[in-house]
């Protein structure tokens, strides 16, 4: 995957369709580090010990607090238009901004249900490109004007 890529997890299809979340469920967006590298393929791909695929998050400090930032809930981020899906943030972006404080091992962002206590299972993942140092500038994920993802 090229720097920006976003991926959505193989399970993660299977989750939306089976109706495993629930309409209030929230929905963030968490920098992991690279000691886990995501794929697609990844079984129960997820931000807590209870998933099978489990990814290391940053150290939270300066502008990035634990967990990540919040995107919205599903019934907010899911709409359907002439036979499209479309999964989008009601924000344009999320940006972390640049603190001597913040963590220097960003490699990969990872969209997840955090309401989904035990699992937290992951959706979607981000290649940022590179190892991203938060102390050396701000990060700012700008998503495609046309969703985050859609599935026709």
């Amino acid at each position: 995957m090229a720097a920006g890529d976003l991926s959505v997890f193989d399970e993660a299809k299977a989750y939306m369709l089976d109706g495993d979340f629930g309409s209030t469920d929230t929905i963030k967006l968490a920098l992991i580090t690279s000691a886990v590298t995501p794929t697609d393929a990844d079984a129960v791909p997820g931000m807590n010990a209870g998933a099978t695929t489990t990814y290391t998050e940053v150290t939270a400090g300066g502008g990035y607090t634990a967990g990540g930032e919040t995107l919205d809930t599903i019934a907010n981020m899911v709409t359907e238009a002439a036979g499209t899906m479309t999964f989008d943030d009601t924000g344009a972006s999320v940006t972390w901004t640049q603190n001597a404080s913040s963590p220097t091992d960003a490699r990969y962002g990872i969209i997840y249900n955090s309401s989904d206590t035990g699992l937290e299972r992951a959706l979607a993942w981000i290649d940022l490109g590179a190892t991203v140092d938060l102390t050396a500038g701000d990060l700012t994920i700008t998503w495609n004007a046309s969703g985050i993802f859609t599935i026709a």
